[in-house]
């Protein structure tokens, strides 16, 4: 079974603000970009979006590795979201859990998946951080037009 290599960034104009998402898959020399925007969220948000939209195109189950510069995406899907599940949803400090929708359809996905879950530094000159940041900015910028 190929891995399959994914990328994604989310990007913000305020916070909230405008925020762009993109995801850029890869297998076998094939690569598909996806993007999109949002007219008013937050970065965390768009972080979420662009790893669900990503998980959301792949047509079977996979093995795959999942590069995020977002340590809220990585350590709220490997190690967070199992105590909030058991707190019904509640923080350690017993505050509702933000994003809550995104972080039940993330694990919804992410369950279909054999997925290695992986933190990329931003802005460090990491070639498929780089191509979603822009692409997440692009969204953005087409999304003000």
């Amino acid at each position: 079974m190929s891995t399959v290599e994914i990328y994604t960034d989310g990007a913000c104009r305020g916070n909230p603000g405008p925020g762009g998402w993109a995801a850029l898959l890869s297998v076998e020399g094939r690569e598909k970009e996806i993007a999109g925007a949002e007219a008013r969220t937050t970065n965390n948000r768009m972080e979420l979006t662009a790893v669900i939209r990503a998980l959301e195109s792949l047509r079977r189950p996979v093995s795959a590795r999942v590069f995020t510069d977002s340590q809220y995406v990585r350590r709220g899907i490997t190690e967070w979201v199992t105590a909030w599940k058991a707190r019904g949803w509640l923080t350690a400090d017993r505050k509702p859990v933000k994003n809550q929708d995104l972080w039940q359809r993330l694990e919804e996905l992410a369950a279909a998946h054999r997925i290695e879950w992986r933190w990329v530094p931003g802005h460090a000159g990491v070639p498929g951080n780089e191509r979603v940041d822009r692409l997440a900015n692009q969204a953005i910028e087409a999304l003000l037009r």
